[in-house]
């Protein structure tokens, strides 16, 4: 079969030919239609992401959207290595499997799974957000940041702080307050963690997450208690790490969480993508996305794109 093939951590997979996976006890082999290029799927592969442990050649790609042996259109997780999702084929293990809904292309499946699972979770499982609850999107421009204020919206949100970098993507997104992280944006993030926030969900750590940081726990310390806030940590595309003052935790309601493999259960990640695929046709979620051929895999590895890349077999 044609697939991805990466042959060396670091360096760009080649669109070359690839064993096909036989199917063993427990998993089932599925036909690809869309596998997402998300940056975790980059990260491991270079070897810089914790959960990196491949050896020798493997198809990269952690999820996407195919058919079974029966024809059922599936979204999957995890494929057993080294058959990584961006290939022709997949193998994957049976509890790795939900439904795709008739309502939902594979595209869009495959765009808003991999953009909008790690809010779904974090929203769900870890920050366990309320009704009329107050939500800070660090990072609202990117694929995963549009599909958080999305989540947030459908788990109840009164209102959603969108935070990010471009203020022409801020923009365009369906946010109550949209703050461009400029030189002077510490005085108007200060002013929203003043009104109340409830959540914060990071998905760049590094620097604009000290900001937001700092923002939140800068001169607090009241003697009636401050409010609870709740941290979530997604993603570290701005940088691997910053230096949290320990006063910032004792003075606040401070709570810093992480949600991701090993913070979470895959089979919760497993149920996560089957609700969120579940519910987006009624609630009308949209993630943009971009279709590349697998043959221009190498090519579109290291280009960046403003919208979420799905590698598509061409068959026929």
């Amino acid at each position: 079969m044609k697939a991805a093939i990466v042959q060396t951590l670091g360096m760009a997979p080649s669109y070359a030919d690839f064993r096909e996976p036989e199917p063993t006890a427990g998993q089932t082999v599925v036909a690809v239609r869309a596998a997402p290029l998300s940056p975790i799927v980059r990260a491991l592969a270079s070897g810089r992401h914790y959960a990196s442990g491949a050896s020798g050649a493997f198809v990269p790609g952690v999820d996407g959207v195919g058919v079974d042996p029966p024809g059922r259109r599936v979204y999957f997780l995890f494929p057993e290595a080294p058959f990584g999702s961006m290939a022709e084929k997949s193998r994957v293990a049976n509890a790795m499997i939900v439904p795709v809904p008739d309502a939902l292309t594979d595209e869009q499946a495959a765009a808003i799974a991999t953009a909008g699972l790690a809010s779904w979770i974090a929203l769900s499982r870890r920050a366990a957000i309320h009704q009329g609850a107050t939500v800070l999107v660090n990072g609202a421009t990117g694929a995963a940041g549009g599909m958080a204020i999305q989540t947030a919206r459908h788990f109840g949100a009164r209102k959603v702080i969108a935070v990010g970098r471009n203020q022409q993507k801020l923009a365009q997104l369906d946010a109550d307050v949209k703050i461009s992280l400029h030189a002077d944006a510490d005085d108007t993030l200060r002013t929203q963690f003043d009104a109340g926030v409830d959540v914060v969900l990071d998905f760049v750590w590094g620097e604009p997450a000290l900001r937001v940081l700092r923002a939140a726990t800068k001169g607090r310390g009241a003697r009636t208690g401050e409010p609870r806030l709740r941290f979530v940590q997604l993603g570290t595309v701005a940088g691997a790490e910053l230096a949290v003052r320990g006063d910032m935790l004792r003075s606040t309601g401070l709570e810093l969480l992480g949600s991701g493999i090993g913070s979470v259960a895959v089979k919760d990640l497993v149920a996560g993508a089957g609700e969120l695929l579940a519910t987006a046709p009624a609630a009308g979620f949209h993630a943009p996305f971009k279709r590349v051929p697998l043959s221009a895999i190498t090519k579109a590895w290291s280009e960046e794109s403003d919208v979420r890349v799905l590698v598509v077999p061409m068959r026929g």
